[in-house]
C-alpha cells in the first residue's frame, strides 16, 4: 500500500495513519481523542468504581435511642443487599444515647455503600450524637438554616451533671493540664473527664478518617460549641451545603468517596430515591423505650403484682403486672436507669399500699409518696435530650398516689367514728324487750336472742328496756321512760 501524504499550511502538514491510511488532520485528531478518552476511563476505573442507580433515603428524626440505631443498621444492611448506590441519612436530632450513637457510627464505617449525612430540612439540627454521625458519614452536607454541635457527653445513671465546658485535659477551648487537675476534688469530676476525653478521641478519629476539621470537633465536645451550615462549610466541618435533596444529588454527582476496601465515584444523575419507613418492630421498640411509657409500665407492673399478692387467685392483675414489669425492665436495660431511683419508686409504691393494712394514719403513705417522687426524679436523667421522664407524668402519678392515700386515711377515720356493731360493745345502748315481769333478774330478747338480764328497777312483761352494761353473758338493763 502506497502511503498518501497531504501538504497543507496547517501545523500538521504531513499525516499518515497506518490503520486508516491517509487522513485529514481533523479526523485524526478525533480518533486520537477517542483513544485518549477510552484510555482515561480505563485508568479511572482502576482507581474508583462508578456508582449510580437507586438509592435509599433513611430519616433520623428525634432523639437517638435503641430504636433509631436498630432502624439505621437494618436500613444500611438492606441497602447493601438490594444493591443501592448510596444511602442518604436525613438528620434532625437533639442528640441521644451514646451507645445507640456508636452503633450507628460503626454501621456507617462498616457500610459497603456510601453514606451521605444530610442535616435537613431548614431549621433542623445535628446536635450532640448527631454531630458524631455527621462526622462519620462519607459525605457530610447541611441545608441552609441548620446547625450542628453541642456534643458534650452527659453522664446518665449517676450524678446526672454534664461536664463543665473546658473541664479535663488540654484542648481547643479547654483548660490546660494543671487547671484541669485542680478540679479532681469535685465529686464525679474524674469520671466526667474520662467521658469527655473518650468522646474527644472518638470525634477526632472520625475527623481524621474523613479529612474534616478535628479541632472544631474537639471544641464541640469540650465546650459544647455549635456552628451554622455556612460556618461549618467555611471551617471544613462539612463537605457542602445543599438547599434540598435534588440540589444535594447534583452536588455529590461525580464525587469520589473511600469505603473500607475500595473507592467509588458517585453518579447521581437519574438516581431514584426510595424512602425507607420504620416498620412495626421499630415503632414498637420506639414506644417501649420511651421513658414515659417505660415508667408507666413499671408502675402498672408493680401495682399489678401487689394486688395479686393481696388477692391470690385474681389472676388478671398478676398476668398484666408481670407482662408490664418485664417490658419495663427491658426498656430500662437499654435506657441505663439509675437503680437507686428504681428502688425508691418500688419502696414508695409498697409503702402506699401498706398504708391500707397498717393503721399508721398516713405516716407510711406520706413516706411512700416522698420516696416515689424522689425515685422518679432520679430514675432517668433529663439532661439527655428526649430521654427524661416528663414532670407532668411524675406529678400525675404522685397526685394519684396522694389521692389513694387520702382515700385510705379518710376511710380509716370514718371507720373509727362509726358505732361498733359487733361484740359486747356493740350491745351498749341497744333496745331489749322483757320476756317476763321481774325484779332483779329475768330474761330479755335482744336481736332475736334470749339473754339473762338484771335491773335495779321493777320490769313488767313486754316493757322496752335499754342495755347499759354487759357483764359476761348477763345484760344490765333499765326501763325506757315513755
Amino acid at each position: 500500500m502506497n502511503a498518501q501524504y497531504r501538504t497543507d499550511s496547517a501545523p500538521h502538514a504531513r499525516c499518515y495513519d497506518p490503520l486508516m491510511g491517509a487522513a485529514r488532520p481533523g479526523l485524526k485528531r478525533s480518533f486520537a481523542a477517542l483513544l485518549t478518552a477510552i484510555a482515561g476511563f480505563w485508568l479511572l476505573g482502576l482507581d474508583a468504581e462508578t456508582v449510580g442507580g437507586s438509592a435509599a433515603l433513611v430519616p433520623i428524626d428525634g432523639p437517638i435511642g435503641p430504636a433509631t440505631s436498630s432502624f439505621v443498621k437494618r436500613s444500611l444492611a438492606e441497602a447493601s443487599e438490594q444493591g443501592d448506590a448510596f444511602v442518604v441519612l436525613t438528620i434532625d436530632t437533639p442528640g441521644g444515647l451514646d451507645t445507640a450513637m456508636r452503633e450507628i457510627v460503626q454501621a456507617i464505617l462498616a457500610s459497603n455503600v456510601p453514606v451521605v449525612g444530610y442535616v435537613s430540612p431548614g431549621g433542623a439540627r445535628a446536635a450532640s450524637a448527631g454531630t458524631f454521625i455527621l462526622y462519620a458519614s462519607h459525605v457530610a452536607a447541611m441545608a441552609p438554616a441548620t446547625n450542628l454541635g453541642a456534643a458534650t457527653p452527659v453522664q446518665i445513671g449517676g450524678s446526672g451533671a454534664a461536664p463543665a465546658p473546658g473541664d479535663g485535659d488540654a484542648g481547643e477551648g479547654g483548660a490546660d493540664g494543671d487547671k484541669g487537675s485542680s478540679d479532681k476534688s469535685k465529686p464525679g469530676s474524674a469520671l466526667e473527664r474520662k467521658a469527655v476525653n473518650d468522646a474527644v478521641a472518638y470525634i477526632r478519629s472520625l475527623a481524621e478518617l474523613r479529612n474534616r476539621n478535628a479541632d472544631w470537633g474537639e471544641s464541640a465536645v469540650r465546650d459544647g460549641a455549635s456552628l451554622s451550615s455556612s460556618q461549618a462549610l467555611e471551617l471544613g466541618v462539612i463537605d457542602l451545603v445543599a438547599d434540598d435533596l435534588p440540589g444535594l444529588l447534583k452536588e455529590i454527582d461525580g464525587r469520589e468517596v473511600k469505603l473500607q476496601s475500595r473507592s467509588v465515584q458517585m453518579q447521581t444523575e437519574g438516581t431514584v430515591l426510595r424512602t425507607v419507613e420504620p416498620d412495626w418492630r421499630t415503632d414498637l421498640l420506639s414506644l417501649l423505650t420511651n421513658p414515659n411509657v417505660a415508667y408507666l409500665l413499671m408502675l402498672i407492673g408493680i401495682y399489678g403484682l401487689l394486688l395479686e399478692g393481696y388477692n391470690p387467685g385474681a389472676i388478671v392483675p398478676g398476668v398484666v403486672g408481670a407482662i408490664c414489669l418485664l417490658l419495663a425492665l427491658f426498656a430500662f436495660q437499654v435506657l441505663s436507669v439509675n437503680y437507686a431511683g428504681l428502688a425508691l419508686i418500688a419502696l414508695g409504691v409498697v409503702l402506699i399500699v401498706a398504708e391500707t393494712f397498717v393503721p399508721s394514719f398516713g405516716a407510711l403513705g406520706l413516706g411512700g409518696i416522698i420516696a416515689f417522687v424522689i425515685g422518679s426524679v432520679m430514675l432517668l436523667d433529663d439532661e439527655v435530650p428526649g430521654f427524661g421522664i416528663a414532670w407532668q407524668v411524675i406529678g400525675m402519678m404522685a397526685f394519684a398516689g396522694a389521692l389513694v392515700l387520702l382515700a385510705i386515711v379518710s376511710f380509716a377515720v370514718r371507720a373509727r367514728r362509726r358505732p361498733i356493731v359487733s361484740g359486747a360493745e356493740g350491745l351498749l345502748n341497744e333496745r331489749a324487750e322483757a320476756l317476763q315481769s321481774f325484779e332483779g333478774r329475768g330474761s330479755v330478747r335482744v336481736h332475736g336472742e334470749t339473754w339473762d338480764a338484771m335491773s335495779r328497777a321493777p320490769v313488767r312483761q313486754g316493757q322496752r328496756l335499754r342495755i347499759v352494761r354487759v357483764d359476761g353473758l348477763t345484760l344490765e338493763v333499765e326501763p325506757i321512760k315513755d
